[in-house]
């Protein structure tokens, strides 16, 4: 991972009482923050700020020699990016409120309560990397920069889309924050994941996990593992998924299929990075990073009440939808060619020639499998293959009964524009569909006269009574 995209996560805690500062700098050592720097003399702000770099600093506003007063307009001129939250020995609203109109991030009144120092820390910490990444998706998207394509290599694409949501995962993987991949069935949603881990530059493993299927009680054992003695069979401690995935990247794949008490479990490790193993009373952090996806709609799961609306929030930081195929149609001859290789080495067979108009059949058809369909049906046509010209006949069979999808795409008001039909029918219509259009047109015109009706329409009135009859068999 290029050095340029990690944010840093230091943390510096300023305030001339020693005792103070080793307690706040504890409890953010236990809450997960494992780079905080303390400075007990004020004086010596500016010039390690000069020297070292830092996300949050914590601030006592009352110290002898350079006041926080003094210091906060100070860092907030010379190092506008770093988030400060300032403290205050009494709950002086006049002095919070010009300390925020100075440019203070968040303030905590002196004696400092520890829930709400990490809270404070972990806000400013988020929204300075969203600060971050705003700013670096600005220039990926003035620049059409890739800086590490070789993240990318598993999946096959020359797509525009899919080249913006390569950016997106760059700009984002300097990140720990959660990252939810969305998308139908088939879209490569775990190849996206592996890019992540990739491109985080993390030391840890990449483990995954399908959570469809789990009760609470395997989702909870397989995840956060289980103490000796927790249940009936349990007769050694073991390990969850999350202690192998230490330092690295867990993805949990299908997180829409999880019941409420699973979804307490997940919503708890994501805010606080804590979980409990089965049968323990006592407290585990982890560091690894999560990557969740799902082939489900999550506001209609809320809707009837079968997803959490807090945890659906806390999902939504970091987003990626994947497009399906049918909206990646110049993405097919490329993933055809990779298919017809992947599949003639795994079957030690040559490389068959696909027929010109494969790729044009292939890119009619709606695919409601995606890009995992495609596999199988090249694979299958590679398989059945023996030499020569590869066969359509495999493809044919499978979508050969099915209407092909119109090359046009009728989703933008431009092509509706382009095509007049599009914009009547929202769709490229088939003959009946236009012809029960016009007939209904035209009776409106004629107001219900169907001799006049058929004079508009170039037709005799029998004929359209026989058509009008069919339309309503």
């Amino acid at each position: 991972m290029n050095k340029e995209m990690k944010y840093t996560q230091r943390i510096l805690l300023i305030d001339d009482e020693a005792q103070i500062l080793e307690t706040c700098r504890s409890c953010l050592n236990n809450a997960g923050h494992a780079d905080v720097v303390i400075e007990n003399d004020s004086s010596k702000v500016m010039s390690l700020l000069s020297r070292e770099e830092f996300a949050v600093i914590v601030l006592d506003l009352r110290m002898p020699n350079l006041s926080g007063f003094e210091l906060l307009p100070q860092i907030i001129s010379q190092h506008p990016q770093i988030k400060v939250i300032v403290a205050t020995a009494n709950n002086d609203v006049e002095t919070v409120v010009n300390c925020i109109k100075e440019g203070a991030f968040d303030y905590l009144v002196k004696p400092i309560d520890v829930k709400r120092l990490i809270t404070s820390v972990r806000k400013a910490l988020e929204m300075r990397s969203l600060a971050n990444e705003l700013t670096a998706l600005k220039q990926y998207m003035f620049t059409d920069r890739l800086d590490h394509p070789e993240a990318f290599r598993s999946i096959v694409t020359g797509n525009k889309a899919m080249r913006a949501i390569f950016q997106y995962l760059e700009v984002i993987s300097g990140t720990r924050q959660a990252v939810t991949i969305t998308g139908e069935t088939g879209t490569g949603k775990e190849l996206i994941a592996r890019a992540i881990h990739n491109l985080s530059g993390c030391s840890g493993e990449y483990v995954a996990l399908n959570v469809a299927g789990l009760d609470d009680n395997m989702f909870s054992d397989t995840l956060f593992g289980h103490r000796k003695g927790a249940f009936t069979g349990a007769d050694q401690a073991r390990d969850g998924l999350i202690t192998r995935a230490s330092g690295g990247t867990l993805f949990l794949d299908e997180i829409g299929d999880l019941n409420e008490m699973s979804q307490i479990k997940l919503l708890r490790l994501l805010q606080e990075q804590e979980y409990y193993p089965v049968g323990s009373d006592f407290i585990k952090k982890s560091d690894a990073r999560l990557v969740l996806a799902t082939n489900r709609d999550l506001q209609e799961l809320i809707k009837q009440g079968k997803f959490r609306n807090d945890l659906y929030y806390r999902l939504c930081g970091h987003r990626v939808h994947l497009p399906p195929l049918r909206d990646r149609l110049d993405d097919i001859p490329l993933l055809l060619e990779h298919f017809l290789g992947s599949a003639a080495d795994c079957l030690g067979k040559k490389k068959p020639t696909p027929p010109p108009e494969l790729a044009v059949m292939l890119a009619l058809y709606h695919f409601p499998g995606n890009i995992r369909e495609l596999e199988a049906l090249v694979f299958d046509a590679v398989l059945r293959h023996n030499s020569g010209i590869l066969s359509m006949e495999t493809f044919r069979g499978v979508i050969g009964h099915e209407r092909p999808l119109p090359t046009l795409d009728c989703s933008t008001p431009a092509a509706a524009g382009e095509n007049p039909l599009c914009g009547i029918f929202g769709h490229f219509p088939t003959l009946d569909e236009v012809e029960q259009y016009m007939i209904a047109e035209a009776m409106k015109l004629a107001k219900g006269n169907q001799g006049l009706a058929g004079k508009i329409l170039g037709m005799g009135r029998q004929t359209l009574n026989k058509r009008l009859k069919l339309q309503a068999s």
